[in-house]
């Protein structure tokens, strides 16, 4: 008989699901160090690391014992993704809504995607600019007129204000709707801003 340390994860899936408990065992010991590690680099913080952790596995085995794993000799790339998926839950969960004062102390990333810079802080922020350049130009006249004059001339509202013949106030109106509309036209096309 096969030694048990030799066995591929798609045999000791396939024993899992024939009822073999002892061989999710083997799995989660065989691949717990990389996927922990994975978890901890993202999330940064042992005890959430450990939930999340778990989570994934809990994950696991309902998605075995609903007979829903199709990942045919891939199981490592699965529970990976499936990591990776609640490490993003987990951000949009905790991030902050941002409080949208008269001042110029925002910009377009702590609106959109906060929780996605800190899971992939090693995304480059023009990178993102690139992703939803394309998505500016579905928002109305006003709004992108003033979200183009803030995040790629990088001027001031009162600049934007004078440029464009309203108050601040409304200039501020005009970016704080176009963030919105712009935060739900990237969920409609599911633009996942990670790499």
């Amino acid at each position: 008989m096969e030694s048990k340390s030799i066995l591929s994860d798609g045999v000791l899936v396939s024993n899992y699901i024939s009822g073999n408990e002892k061989s999710l065992e083997i799995l989660i010991i065989r691949h717990k160090q990389r996927i922990f590690s994975f978890i901890l680099s993202k999330v940064l913080d042992k005890e959430i690391a450990e939930d999340i952790f778990q989570d994934t596995f809990i994950k696991v085995i309902n998605t075995l014992k609903r007979g829903a794993y199709n990942e045919e000799g891939k199981f490592l790339p699965w529970v990976m993704r499936i990591a990776h998926n609640l490490i993003i839950d987990h951000f949009r969960r905790n991030k902050r809504i941002p409080i949208f004062n008269n001042t110029e102390e925002f910009d377009i990333f702590t609106v959109i995607s906060d929780e996605v810079l800190n899971v992939e802080k090693q995304l480059i922020k023009s990178q993102i600019l690139d992703d939803v350049r394309g998505l500016i130009l579905e928002l109305p006249e006003d709004q992108k007129e003033v979200l183009i004059m803030r995040m790629y001339k990088d001027m001031s509202f009162k600049e934007i204000a004078e440029n464009t013949g309203v108050s601040i106030n409304t200039a501020l109106g005009r970016m704080r709707y176009a963030l919105i509309n712009l935060r739900k036209l990237i969920e409609k096309h599911n633009i996942i801003l990670v790499s």
